[in-house]
């Protein structure tokens, strides 16, 4: 029996049941923020047709752009007066509360698992399909891969430390808890794509992929709850801080400038609001671009961490947002080239080439049939073009504006390529998989 089977997750079912009241309890919190006041822009023909929105967030740094949006006065500025960003108490919750939609009490759209909306609008993992666009990347890199300090010298790529890791959790009677955020999400796929590439089969080899919260992953690392997670920050910074474990890498070490969250919003409220969602993007890219200077990221920290969004020390998130990357393990990296980015490098374009891998690994896993139209799916959901638009607008230079919405082959740290015009010949390649 697995150690999952054994002992209860500090994290319940009970904080989704709770989920709509933990929304509205975090509007109050954005009544009391000190926004900046920000003279308006004219937005002619294009002015929004309404000016309010409601948009969740998780307790994680890769959501300080829309944070950032709201307290810089960004949102304002291009004519969303009235948007709230309110906190989620996990991923679940987010997608339950898209679902339910601003008018049936929940949000409109949310900082998101770029995986997430592919399966909403599908319908794999909500009541009834909830068409969904991604309109921008949130992010790249920023994650990382923690582990235990039961089990040392665990790294990027050591799959005779981490198979004996598995061996030794198994001699103890359990499988090897590996906990990641939500099934066949950005983390999920991390996790399991690691694990495979070291020789441990995520689903036959004693080793169990469970999801658990953001915010609980510390906790239940301290109570030896789980082996190891893959998580965005400041968790695992916080995990190293405290102590109770370390990094074995960053995600962008497995994929450098890969792809993360993405700024995702309801179909039909896109398609009744289109000049509110431009105005919504334009807000989320200043965002983002602000966040990605150097000499911002100091107050950017110094906002998300305050109570009514993060609820974390200022010091827990500092120094991985400065691109410096303590690992606890006597490893630190300065000036990180797979440190998190925002804007920089294309960062907040999504690439339709990235989402086609997204979907590819969630077939890989048996978590969206076999036999979607992945193309054409991507080609629904991804509106690169009115990430155009909105950036357009902004006057962002040409040359920070991708020529084409295929990044190319994409490469892996075990060598294993990618060419978004062939996904099955990736598909057919890889050992392990569910289908």
């Amino acid at each position: 029996m697995s150690r999952l089977s054994r002992r209860k997750f500090l994290v319940t079912s009970g904080l989704t049941a709770m989920g709509a009241v933990i929304l509205h309890g975090c509007g109050t919190d954005n009544a009391t923020s000190n926004i900046e006041q920000v003279e308006p822009i004219d937005m002619g023909e294009n002015a929004p047709e309404i000016t309010s929105a409601k948009l969740g967030f998780i307790a994680l740094t890769d959501a300080s752009p829309l944070i950032i949006a709201l307290e810089k006065g960004f949102f304002a500025k291009y004519g969303m007066t009235d948007v709230e960003v309110l906190k989620q108490a996990s991923w679940p919750v987010t997608r339950d509360n898209i679902e339910l939609g601003s008018a049936g009490g929940g949000i409109d759209g949310a900082h998101i698992l770029t995986p997430m909306p592919y399966q909403m609008t599908l319908g794999t993992t909500t009541n009834q399909p909830v068409p969904m666009y991604i309109l921008a990347r949130l992010n790249t890199n920023g994650q990382a891969i923690s582990v235990s300090n039961a089990f040392p010298d665990v790294g990027l790529q050591t799959p005779e430390r981490l198979q004996e890791a598995v061996a030794q959790a198994n001699a103890d009677g359990r499988d090897f808890t590996a906990a990641m955020t939500f099934p066949g999400g950005t983390h999920d796929l991390w996790m399991r794509y690691w694990l495979s590439a070291n020789g441990v089969n995520p689903i036959s080899s004693g080793a169990s992929v469970v999801p658990v919260p953001p915010p609980q992953m510390v906790a239940n690392m301290r109570t030896n709850t789980m082996d190891t997670f893959c998580v965005g920050e400041p968790w695992n910074a916080q995990l190293v801080n405290q102590g109770e474990g370390y990094s074995a890498l960053v995600t962008g070490e497995l994929w450098n400038d890969h792809p993360e969250k993405a700024f995702a919003l309801r179909q039909d409220w896109v398609d009744q609001n289109p000049n509110a969602a431009r105005a919504l993007l334009m807000a989320v890219l200043e965002a983002q671009q602000w966040c990605d200077r150097p000499e911002n990221v100091e107050e950017m920290c110094q906002i998300v961490s305050q109570n009514r969004w993060f609820r974390v020390p200022f010091d827990d998130i500092i120094e991985r947002s400065r691109g410096n990357i303590d690992f606890g393990t006597g490893r630190v990296e300065e000036n990180f080239a797979y440190s998190m980015k925002f804007w920089r490098d294309n960062a907040s374009y999504p690439f339709k080439s990235h989402d086609l891998w997204f979907l590819t690994e969630n077939i890989r896993w048996g978590y969206i049939p076999a036999d979607t139209d992945t193309q054409a799916l991507v080609d629904q959901v991804n509106r690169e073009d009115l990430w155009r638009e909105a950036a357009e607008a902004l006057e962002v230079p040409a040359d920070q504006i991708p020529s084409s919405p295929s990044r190319g082959v994409e490469t892996f740290f075990d060598g294993t390529t990618f060419d978004p015009e062939d996904p099955q010949a990736y598909l057919d390649g890889l050992e392990f998989k569910r289908i």
